[in-house]
């Protein structure tokens, strides 16, 4: 069986007192709503990755990784009948930054509350991944539930 390794991030930024987390909209086979993520290149750590993804995507290159956050999600999918194992490792990144400038891989982006991303993204394993981000900010920050 096939393994790919990826690696990507949960973007923030804050808004007053509220908390806004940045997805894209892909359009691949169908549209959903993911987070900023890529695969994996010879000689990367999953955090240069995540960084080079982030300004590959997004355009942003003022961020910061939040220490203590790093999830890993795995699945299945099919490549020419073939099963391959995917893994993604994600990490917490603010910016202060709002305009986005998107790659060619997305037809749009949205900065959303915890409540609307929730809503906009459709696969479970991104779910758990934004509630976890979440209930961490939240812990950390001291600030309160993030809705």
């Amino acid at each position: 069986m096939l393994t790919e390794k990826s690696a990507g991030a949960v973007i923030f930024r804050k808004e007053k007192n509220v908390i806004r987390y940045l997805l894209l909209h892909y359009f691949y086979k169908s549209e959903y709503w993911d987070f900023c993520k890529g695969n994996i290149e010879q000689k990367e750590n999953p955090e240069d990755t995540a960084k080079r993804e982030i300004k590959e995507e997004t355009g942003l290159e003022k961020i910061e990784i939040i220490p203590g956050f790093q999830e890993k999600t795995t699945w299945f999918y099919k490549r020419d009948k073939e099963n391959v194992l995917k893994e993604v490792t994600y990490f917490l990144v603010e910016t202060k930054v709002k305009e986005i400038k998107i790659s060619k891989e997305h037809i749009g982006y949205g900065w959303f509350s915890f409540g609307e991303a929730m809503e906009k993204m459709r696969f479970k394993n991104n779910k758990e991944i934004l509630k976890k981000a979440n209930d961490f900010l939240a812990k950390r920050g001291g600030l309160g539930k993030f809705l």
